[in-house]
């Protein structure tokens, strides 16, 4: 695995299929460095962090959630500096905290075989919560970057945060357009709301979760096609 840069101030370590890994995103101001999203499980953050040393790049300072889904979010007591997640996401991430702390990872462990795989040879299941909350919208400046964290309607998750960096024109989507994870569901209004915050926000490449970074009009195209 290989971190991949994407743009002046975008890096990213892709996806992977078995393990069910999104795209860590790492962006680098001239004050701060922030990622997008804190991995699977400790093992993979520390793969990430790993691979940002190797091209001499400092480590987060902040890391920011898409969503609440433990592929994005288990690997949080592992994170350098803090996280930040909106209030639904850090709510989400307390429930799940108290039931495996409660009645152990089995539950957990049960939900799908990517997991199984991840959390092979009985590595430790610890779920954190964020340092910090927002609600709705907030924008960050790391010296010369300016990222726009905004909480967005999504058919994937009732949680959905998107990360612009807005220097660069891209878009961290998370598994905001995918379908709902428990149902298999993909509403269409939600998918309208999406692909309308989208446009608002107008970025010019797109990274969802579990995908190669696209033009806009490419993720636009796949919620359009749901809508029709």
């Amino acid at each position: 695995m290989e971190l991949k840069r994407l743009t002046e101030h975008i890096w990213y370590m892709p996806f992977e299929t078995e393990r069910d890994r999104p795209n860590l995103g790492y962006v680098k101001g001239s004050r701060f460095c922030l990622a997008i999203d804190a991995g699977h499980s400790a093992a993979h953050t520390r793969e990430f962090y790993a691979l940002l040393k190797k091209e001499n790049l400092p480590l987060p300072d902040l890391t920011v959630l898409t969503h609440w889904h433990w592929d994005h979010t288990f690997g949080m007591h592992a994170v350098n500096g803090l996280c930040l997640a909106n209030e639904k996401t850090d709510k989400y991430l307390s429930e799940w905290k108290a039931k495996i702390e409660k009645n152990g990872p089995d539950e957990f462990i049960a939900l799908h075989e990517s997991i199984r795989r991840e959390y092979s040879g009985n590595a430790e299941v610890i779920v954190k919560q964020a340092d910090m909350v927002f609600l709705g919208e907030i924008t960050l400046d790391l010296g010369d970057v300016r990222v726009k964290v905004i909480q967005a309607e999504a058919p994937h998750t009732d949680d959905s945060t998107l990360i612009y960096v807005d220097n660069d024109r891209t878009l961290f989507l998370g598994d905001s357009t995918g379908n709902d994870f428990f149902t298999g569901i993909k509403r269409t209004d939600l998918c309208v709301k999406l692909a309308d915050t989208i446009k608002e926000i107008d970025p010019e490449i797109c990274v969802e979760g579990h995908w190669t970074p696209v033009d806009t009009k490419d993720t636009l195209d796949d919620l359009v096609r749901n809508i029709f």
